[in-house]
């Protein structure tokens, strides 16, 4: 049994095991594997036959549990260095962040401390299903706090907006493009809902900002000489206030001109903050709202959310082993 883990070295290895979002297997493996060989008990929970959360604990109850996601957004980009920084699909979001929680385990498990656990989902890059699942698992019911990892640059987090994916559905009828008068096009009437969208204004908050309307996909129509038949767009809203307020208000917006269909909805969270640290608010949001029976939560990881799901995506050794330490003295703190 070794409790000595380099949070760099734990990083390069599991970014080198391609996990993007429904492929999570072989690096869920992989992590089991380390988290054993610091004497914890791992368990498998599966959300599929080939995809399944990781929860770790000692013989004792979990009272803190450290927690993030092991699926990472396409495509996979394979892990490099230099002197200073990782790069690579995952060594930001977020599986640095779970090589720095695995590094704080063990130094804990070395000093003795047994109230203490892991968690490592699935899915959180789609619909977090893998945390939805994991809330209802009995081992939730221990747990004072749970420390999720995203990147919040080092800083813990004081909330994290919601969110509310909505598809907008629009049916038409086809005709020769020739001939509009005798069809619909959906297509048009799609872009005339969003560009509606788009001037609506929504409402703001002092603690999370703006709400944000991004049109994150459109598909529609069969061929240029055709008036489309149907067409449809995604809507990824970052919500300050609760999703239903903003379903209404898109409702009105549509005005019954195509269909509008809920996706996922989460509300904005307020985390915990302890005495003393700093902290900020973040727009994104993440598997917290769906683990609602596993504590109270916090929020802190190293590396910026704007090079996560980049190209360019990299993080800082220095704040690998920075936030290792942070995690640290955060569950020592929250035990105490």
């Amino acid at each position: 049994m070794s409790y000595s883990i380099d949070p760099v070295d734990l990083t390069k290895r599991l970014c080198a095991i391609p996990s993007v979002t429904g492929r999570e297997g072989e690096a869920s493996a992989f992590l089991q594997t380390v988290l054993e060989d610091l004497g914890l008990t791992v368990e498998r929970q599966y959300l599929t036959e080939a995809r399944y959360n990781l929860l770790a604990r000692t013989d004792e109850r979990p009272e803190v549990v450290l927690s993030t996601h092991l699926d990472t957004v396409p495509p996979h980009l394979d892990v490099r260095e230099d002197d200073a920084h990782l790069y690579g699909r995952g060594v930001c979001d977020a599986k640095g962040i779970a090589a720095c929680q695995v590094a704080a385990l063990g130094r804990l498990l070395a000093s003795g401390e047994r109230r203490i656990g892991a968690l490592y989902t699935v899915d959180e890059e789609a619909a977090s299903a893998g945390a939805r699942l994991a809330n209802v698992h009995p081992m939730g019911r221990d747990v004072r706090f749970l420390i999720n990892g995203e990147p919040t640059d080092g800083l813990l987090a004081s909330g994290t907006k919601g969110s509310l994916r909505l598809r907008l559905v629009a049916e038409g009828k086809a005709a020769h493009s020739a001939y509009p008068e005798a069809g619909t096009n959906a297509i048009e009437t799609l872009l005339d809902v969003l560009e509606d969208v788009r001037r609506a204004e929504w409402p703001t908050s002092d603690v999370f900002g703006e709400t944000t309307v991004n049109v994150g996909t459109i598909a529609g129509g069969v061929a240029a000489n055709v008036l489309a038949p149907s067409a449809e767009a995604v809507l990824q809203i970052r919500l300050v206030t609760p999703p239903e307020e903003i379903e209404t208000q898109v409702e009105r917006v549509v005005d019954g001109r195509l269909r509008v269909e809920r996706l996922s909805a989460s509300d904005p969270i307020r985390l915990h903050v302890p005495d003393g640290w700093a902290a900020k608010a973040v727009r994104y949001t993440t598997d917290v709202p769906y683990l609602h029976r596993w504590g109270t939560p916090l929020l802190f990881g190293p590396g910026s959310i704007l090079v996560a799901h980049t190209d360019g995506e990299r993080i800082a050794k220095a704040d690998l082993y920075a936030a290792a330490d942070t995690y640290e003295r955060l569950v020592r703190e929250l035990l105490a």
